[in-house]
């Protein structure tokens, strides 16, 4: 999932980044492993993403859990934690986001319109599926937004915005289709979920803009992820616990909470605070590859050649779309 948006922060040196001067006079750059540390947490949390994609789809399809269920434990747990933890470091702008009636109501709006739709889309579309073609159906969200940016912005896409969109329409073509346009690959069902799922990132990503540029993303995620859990509630319970359930699910459903979504949010936003949007967005192109693997070689997910050629072509609008600039 992408979280480019974060709060702005002042910087501050800290002791071990005070400038030194070489014997020319010029600033030397301080030796520290921010950029590589940056680079591991990033790739960390796209990975974790990806895994966490493939341990729903053996939950769904091996033991039949409720992807309704999951959904709503997974953002109630979460959701709850991140909040303690936003509430322990930061308690007034915790609970301030709540006084302004304008941000409650577009907190509220993207709990249910952001949060849940794009959590839903994309593990129904992996039940349906499977966690490989899901997360990289996900990921023509970009383009959607590049495309809405230009509508918005009444400005035709240049050359490398439609490089970009002509990939992703041919990737997606190929992994759907297989290149036979008579026919899909998969059910009509997978295919109408992944692609909601690339609108609802796009919507997940851009509505909550104006929040995020004033409170810390842990906050405004953290708050989305309760309401959207305590809203799904009313569609499926979270004590109504359906499925087969053994060691291998308890194992898999703690593991999509606690590193498919804690651990995941956490690495990732701290590498976008240590290397910028632009560069995690790049690394997390690790999200769709390790679900892939882990696919194959796990779950015995068949994977062609021409699935690996649509896929690199989704996956490649993500490195094409960060040097169009800002």
């Amino acid at each position: 999932m992408f979280e480019s948006n974060t709060a702005k922060e002042p910087v501050l040196l800290r002791k071990e980044e005070t400038p030194v001067l070489n014997i020319n006079g010029a600033v030397e750059k301080p030796k520290t492993n921010k950029q590589l540390k940056g680079f591991l947490l990033a790739i960390t949390g796209a990975t974790l993403w990806g895994v966490s994609g493939t341990f729903g789809q053996f939950l769904f399809q091996q033991r039949n859990v409720n992807v309704e269920w999951l959904i709503t434990v997974r953002m109630l747990i979460s959701g709850t934690i991140l909040l303690l933890y936003a509430y322990a470091t930061n308690k007034r702008q915790t609970m301030s986001i709540w006084k302004h009636k304008r941000n409650a109501l577009q907190l509220v709006i993207f709990g249910i319109s952001g949060m849940v739709a794009v959590q839903y889309t994309y593990f129904a579309a992996i039940k349906h599926s499977n966690a490989a073609t899901a997360t990289i159906l996900q990921f023509a969200g970009p383009v959607l937004i590049a495309i809405y940016l230009a509508l918005k912005h009444k400005k035709l896409p240049n050359a490398l915005e439609l490089l970009a969109i002509m990939l992703a329409v041919l990737g997606t073509f190929l992994l759907v289709t297989h290149g036979d346009i008579g026919k899909l690959s998969i059910s009509k069902m997978a295919f109408f979920m992944g692609i909601a799922s690339a609108f609802a990132l796009a919507i997940y990503t851009l509505q909550p803009v104006k929040l995020l540029s004033k409170y810390d993303s842990t906050i405004v995620v953290g708050w989305g992820m309760l309401i959207g859990g305590v809203a799904f509630s009313f569609i499926h319970a979270p004590w109504k616990v359906e499925g087969i359930w053994d060691g291998y699910s308890l194992v898999s459903a703690a593991f999509i909470v606690i590193f498919g979504t804690l651990i995941a949010f956490y690495t990732y936003l701290t590498a976008v605070k240590l290397i910028g949007g632009q560069k995690s967005s790049l690394l997390a192109s690790a999200e769709p590859l390790s679900a892939a693997v882990l696919s194959v070689l796990w779950l015995n997910v068949p994977f062609h050649v021409i699935d690996w050629i649509g896929s690199l072509c989704i996956i490649s609008t993500v490195f094409i779309l960060s040097r169009t600039g800002k």
